[in-house]
């Protein structure tokens, strides 16, 4: 079974990195958690970047603030597919500073990113990932978006009454 490498740069981003583990779960793949950090722990970040693959990771999620550097230094050393995850952290200029950071990769580096503190998107397209060779977890998408269905239906006749 595929695995997802959750990687944050500081513990104080794991109240939105949490999305992409719960909905990882609810669709029963199993995540590595760990905070690596670009600037802190640079040594770490090279080896996790470097070797994730060999570990059974299948795509990495990296969640930064601020400069961001996390996901493109993850992306410049693997062979994985890297979500990166922009985080509105305390020093952040309105999440501005990690957006840019994230999504203006050069060419060659390819990072894909979601919205600012977008992890539970970042979750999902990582199922997706790996739902495109997995049957199981496809299916297991294609129930979710059906029951994203019914609940807007739901609310909209809620709406009605």
């Amino acid at each position: 079974m595929s695995k997802v490498g959750i990687i944050m740069g500081s513990n104080s981003d794991l109240p939105i990195m949490q999305q992409a583990i719960d909905i990882l779960q609810s669709f029963n793949i199993k995540t590595e958690v760990d905070i690596v950090s670009a600037h802190r722990t640079p040594e770490k970040l090279v080896d996790y970047a470097k070797n994730a693959h060999t570990r059974g990771i299948s795509v990495i999620i990296a969640g930064a603030g601020g400069a961001a550097h996390l996901p493109g230094m993850v992306a410049s050393m693997s062979p994985l597919p890297v979500i990166g995850v922009p985080v509105k952290s305390r020093n952040s200029m309105d999440g501005w500073d990690s957006i840019l950071s994230i999504l203006q990769m050069p060419g060659g580096v390819p990072v894909a990113t979601v919205a600012l503190d977008g992890a539970l998107n970042a979750g999902i397209l990582a199922a997706q990932i790996i739902g495109s060779a997995n049957k199981s977890v496809q299916d297991k998408i294609l129930q979710y978006k059906e029951e994203l269905k019914v609940k807007v239906n739901k609310a909209a006749e809620e709406l009605k009454k």
